[in-house]
């Protein structure tokens, strides 16, 4: 057998209800507040709050920061490429629910 103990495995589970502040999804998600606010700005996060001093993330923002910032770090693709990308694979991860459903996959 291999020996696999020197990959790395960059997973976190964060459940739906938990709430991050601006400086609570920075530090977790190892954003500058700058990075969150060009993905607030891209659509790709919609945080709960009239100002950033006030918002609320939910734990899905987590992962989508984070996604954005992998996107962005390993193809340069910038926050408005990452936005795209993410937003084609929420949709194809839709239609892959909708053929399960059906049972066609």
């Amino acid at each position: 057998m291999a020996d696999n103990s020197s990959d790395a495995i960059d997973a976190v589970i964060v459940e739906e209800e938990i709430v991050f502040s601006l400086s609570g999804l920075c530090q977790a998600a190892g954003a500058s507040p700058a990075q969150v606010l060009s993905l607030v700005d891209e659509g790709v996060l919609q945080p709960e709050g009239d100002a950033p001093q006030r918002w609320a993330f939910t734990g899905p923002s987590l992962r989508a920061t984070r996604t954005a910032l992998r996107l962005n770090a390993d193809l340069a693709l910038g926050t408005a490429g990452a936005a795209l990308v993410l937003d084609l694979l929420e949709e194809i991860s839709a239609l892959r629910a909708r053929l399960r459903r059906a049972g066609l996959e």
